[in-house]
This record gives C-alpha cells, structure tokens and sequence, in this order.
C-alpha cells in the first residue's frame, strides 16, 4: 500500500507540468498543473493509455494535431495508445488534471514537436498509429 496527496506532487519544470504520485510497478499516477500560458508538449504512448480527470481550471487539448477539446473541471478524456495529446491553458487560471498511465513502462513516451498553427506532422502521426 501507497499513500499520497496531490500536493506533493513535483512538477517537471518546477511550478508546471508533470508531477508524478506514484510510478509503477503496474500505473502511473500524477497530476499535470498548467499556469496560464503554459503547455505540455505534444506526444504520444506507443503501448500505454493516458486518462485524466479535470481538478481545476480550463485548458485546451489537442488530440492528432487536428482535434481540439474545451476541457473544465469534471471532465474525463483517455488518450489510446498511439494517440498523440497536447495540452494547452489559454485561461487566466490555473489548470489541474490528475493523470493515470497504464501499463507502466516510464520509457513509452515519444515527443513530436508541434503547436497550433504548425503544419500536422503526418509522418510522426503515420507511425504514432503504426502505419508507417
């Protein structure tokens, strides 16, 4: 048995992104926290599903480069494997998500530069869905 709070979770970039709860030995549990302006880059999971649960706040999520989702506090998304996802906050407020990735494999993440406005990366997206 683990316990912890979401409070203490320890974000990537100090006060945004990432922050993982509990890592393995089969999920990953974190909570991703967005101050206005910020994003979390686009990527994709090869064999892990991504869920998140809105805490707080609004943001933006981009799913493929082609899809974008108003997301607020209540609402709950799964990312399937090869599903890229691209988290932006557009608000003037803080947006928090507490995320769940399984199975875990802490080396399953592929990172595909893009924001909106870019041209789709459709090649990244070609093998993201293993067509390539």
């Amino acid at each position: 048995m683990e316990l912890t709070q979401t409070s203490k979770a320890e974000y990537r970039f100090g006060e945004y992104g990432p922050g993982y709860l509990l890592r393995g030995p089969r999920t990953d549990f974190g909570v991703v926290q967005l101050r206005p302006g910020d994003d979390a880059s686009n990527h994709y999971h090869a064999q892990i599903e991504e869920s998140f649960v809105v805490l707080e706040g609004t943001c933006t999520l981009w799913i493929d480069c082609e899809r974008s989702y108003r997301l607020s506090a209540g609402d709950v998304v799964r990312c399937d494997p090869g599903e890229m996802h691209y988290f932006v906050n557009e608000s003037d407020e803080l947006f928090r998500a507490l995320f769940v990735k399984a199975p875990y494999d802490p080396a399953d993440g592929v990172q595909v530069p893009w924001v909106p406005g870019d041209p789709v990366p459709t090649e990244a997206i070609a093998r993201a869905k293993g067509d390539a």
